[in-house]
């Protein structure tokens, strides 16, 4: 309640009913106000630590982009990967394997990258986490401290498991792109599948013929 003062007095007078209303009406705009302000604000924050190369999977369409992207990820660090795992092989066939590989990954990835473009999308995305993980055991392989022939079998079972590792990423865009429509997009990605696997049939014959029997 307010107070008047006269001489020495003390009146208490009586708060208006309307006025203290009015300051709980104010009280309840401002403390609106104030969460939505924080609401704001905590999408803001959200929206800044948000992984921005990441995308939101909601229809086949996005699973096939993401899918592609994944696929452009895994050929661009097998590119880089391959030249060491030929410069590692003692066996001269193998080798040239990995070098024949290393030409035909890159046309997988001009393929890729003529279908993402035909859908008005960009190769940019998130790292293949997989394809890094695959490659990293070829790389442990190289530094082992093992015989000549030894190593050459141990880069032919780490070359092989990225092989059926991309064959089963290829084979599901492929589908993907045949469910949506993507006949050229299709046809593509079976050319990718069609060579990938040659290549893992190369790698178990390599194995059987001239690496494992010597490593024995």
């Amino acid at each position: 309640p307010s107070q008047l003062v006269a001489g020495e007095n003390v009146v208490n007078l009586p708060r208006d009913h309307t006025s203290k209303n009015a300051e709980s009406t104010s009280q309840i705009e401002v403390r609106g106000r104030f969460d939505a302000l924080f609401d704001k604000e905590q999408i803001q924050i959200v929206a800044e630590i948000r992984n921005p190369l990441t995308m939101e999977l909601e229809t086949l369409k996005d699973l096939y982009i993401h899918e592609l992207k994944d696929l452009h990820s895994a050929e661009k660090q097998l590119t880089k990967a391959l030249p060491k795992m030929a410069k590692a092989a003692t066996n001269e066939s193998l080798a040239d394997g990995f070098r024949l590989h290393l030409d035909q990954t890159e046309e997988h990835v001009n393929r890729l990258e003529q279908i993402l473009e035909s859908h008005k999308e960009s190769t940019r995305g998130p790292k293949c986490k997989g394809m890094e993980g695959l490659i990293e055991e070829g790389s442990e392989m190289i530094e082992e401290d093992a015989e000549d022939e030894v190593r050459d079998a141990g880069l032919i079972a780490a070359a092989q498991r990225v092989e059926h590792y991309e064959i089963a990423g290829y084979g599901c865009a492929r589908t993907y792109a045949e469910v949506l429509g993507d006949t050229k997009g299709a046809k593509l990605l079976q050319q990718t599948l069609d060579e990938e696997g040659a290549t893992d049939k190369k790698l178990t014959e390599l194995a059987k013929t001239l690496i494992n029997v010597r490593a024995q």
